[in-house]
């Protein structure tokens, strides 16, 4: 299922994947558990020392001091001795968490590189953004609190029951019989807490995703009056997301007091079955002191516990999401085989393609380029023009039929090899935060500053570049510079690499009429040679094209020369004159 998203099932599911990534740390495990295990029997044996040391006071005035003193001198170095346990295990504890966090987070980002364009159109930025930060950062809570509590909550557990067994075994078989009560009360809880937290955790990723919308669109919301029914759409989901979460906090919050009810319910049948066992000499009060001390060591963890299975469901509701788009199924496999220099000779032979079943888009279409031919395309919005761009990229594959670059079929071939043979300026512009020199050099890395300099003067960007602070070290991000001279950095971008092939996607829609002309003139002279494939709406800058094709409903309506198709009077020529007919232009082609 190409670009969407396998549902994890049950959250047992998504913890057996979270345990999978803890398994390359064995070493760390096991030794938090060794310092769990050694903690606990150690914080154990101290009420033994205790009920001893107690039995040491035979009565007032008759109390055996050395005994005594030996004891709370043991007691002492087992106390120093579990402090130093406890804090190394925590030092583990976090390393083992954060190296886990840190291999989810990587596992995303490079899942996020692989996953077809189709995937990302579809889901917000806001979305995916806000798995990979803030649901990874609630997982980290989760296991933090998991990997701190829980190991040494089930140790207790099971050295406390041993402990007692050697003290009574009636109440302990009491304690044990009674024990399910307290469980059963935590699994009811928590399975309407997991639902409660996977909706909070959905969306959460909504409110993400439209925070990001609104404030990088900001301009627009302005500009068009949008911010009231902005407010509007914010207030709605940020009210669902109130709902769930007080939710998921009150079905949580119940699973604390409710088995500390039944735990103090078993904490006092134990004084009261003891005190019956004192007064028939088969236990002692130090005895029985020992005993409510582990009965209270043993019904603790399974309070602290239930506190972490609250964190715990929002970190398994995080991690679902984090692991959902990270089994999202990435681009089919990219060919070992690699397309070398070319001359830039492109067939489209009966293509077919469209984004969402049974809606196509284009249908049938087939064109034959010769190497160093400019092919203009032109129609109107939603033709399929940018479709086209991107199936000769290969951001899409066909649906049906093929596109073969000097006879080679791109899917044959590596996406690497086959898009370093073309240089792309689009309408759209990227920069990354860097140098202007990283910006400009971003396919040839090794270029020289002569090499960077030199394509920033044909590209007319040298002008704008020389008089920032630094020049080429000047350190600028997407939203420091103009459209306009961001435009040129890519052409610039393009200028530099030269590869045998261009794409030119109104690639200077953002720059001035002085301006573009200039270019026009560096382009004229960067095409020569080179297959070129020119998306214009300004019908006037691809009169020179070697071929014009005319789009329309994803199939070429008509092509040829600009003369030409203006000799036809049909689509393109109206096209042309409803740019130019208040102009001196369509006079003189009239």
């Amino acid at each position: 299922m190409s670009g969407t998203v396998k549902k994890t099932g049950h959250h047992s599911g998504t913890l057996k994947k979270v345990l999978q990534v803890i398994g390359h740390y064995r070493i760390l495990l096991v030794l938090s558990i060794f310092l769990a295990g050694l903690s606990v029997v150690l914080q154990l044996y101290i009420p033994i020392l205790f009920g001893d040391a107690i039995d040491g006071i035979l009565a007032q005035g008759r109390v055996d001091f050395p005994y005594v003193g030996n004891y709370l001198s043991r007691i002492l170095i087992l106390v120093i001795v579990t402090s130093l346990a406890v804090w190394v295990m925590n030092m583990i504890n976090n390393r083992l968490t954060y190296r886990v966090v840190q291999d989810i987070r990587a596992k995303a980002i490079r899942q996020i590189q692989v996953l077809p364009l189709s995937f990302l159109d579809g889901h917000s930025t806001g979305d995916i953004v806000g798995r990979v930060i803030a649901d990874v950062d609630q997982l980290s809570d989760g296991l933090l609190l998991g990997f701190t509590q829980l190991f040494s909550g089930v140790i207790t557990i099971l050295i406390t029951l041993i402990f007692m067994f050697g003290k009574s075994l009636e109440i302990s078989l009491m304690v044990i019989v009674l024990t399910p009560v307290s469980f059963l009360v935590a699994k009811l809880i928590a399975g309407r807490t997991f639902q409660m937290f996977r909706r909070q955790t959905e969306v959460r990723g909504q409110q993400t995703a439209l925070i990001e919308e609104m404030i990088g669109n900001e301009k627009v919301v302005k500009a068009f009056g949008y911010e009231k029914r902005a407010s509007e759409r914010f207030g709605k989901i940020n009210l669902e997301l109130e709902q769930y979460s007080r939710k998921a906090v009150f079905f949580s919050s119940l699973t604390n007091p409710s088995t500390r009810a039944v735990n103090n319910v078993i904490y006092a049948l134990v004084a009261l079955v003891g005190a019956y066992q004192i007064l028939g000499n088969a236990l002692t009060v130090g005895g029985l002191s020992v005993l409510l001390a582990y009965a209270n060591q043993y019904m603790k963890p399974f309070n602290d516990i239930s506190s972490v299975i609250t964190e715990l469901q929002n970190a398994l509701a995080c991690a679902a999401r984090v692991f959902e788009l990270i089994e999202a199924e990435p681009e089919k496999e990219d060919s070992k085989e690699t397309l070398g220099p070319v001359e830039g000779q492109v067939q489209i032979q009966q293509v077919s393609f469209s984004y969402v079943p049974d809606q196509h888009l284009i249908e049938n279409f087939s064109l034959s380029v010769k190497p160093g031919t400019r092919v203009a395309i032109v129609g109107p919005t939603g033709c399929g023009k940018t479709t086209f761009i991107n199936l000769l990229m290969r951001f899409y594959d066909v649906s049906s039929g093929r596109i073969c670059v000097d006879g080679q079929d791109i899917r044959e071939v590596s996406r690497h090899s086959l898009r370093k043979n073309y240089g792309m300026v689009l309408q759209d512009t990227w920069l990354k935060k860097g140098t202007v020199r990283e910006n400009i050099a971003f396919g040839r890395p090794d270029a020289t500053d002569e090499e960077i300099i030199r394509a920033a003067k044909e590209s007319h960007s040298w002008e704008f570049i020389r008089r920032m602070p630094d020049g080429l070290d000047t350190v600028i991000s997407d939203n420091s510079l103009s459209q306009g001279q961001k435009q040129l950095l890519c052409i610039t971008r393009v200028m530099l690499c030269l590869p045998p092939m261009l794409i030119l996607d109104e690639a200077t829609s953002s720059i001035d009429t002085r301006t573009e002309i200039l270019i026009q003139e560096a382009f004229d002279k960067m095409m020569k040679g080179r297959t070129t494939f020119i998306v214009a709406h300004r019908l006037s800058t691809i009169r020179n094209a070697d071929r014009i094709l005319v789009m329309k409903d994803g199939s070429i309506l008509e092509q040829g020369t600009h003369e030409e198709l203006i000799a036809k009077n049909g689509f393109y020529t109206k096209l042309y004159h409803s740019q130019f007919e208040c102009g001196s232009e369509a006079a003189e082609v009239k």
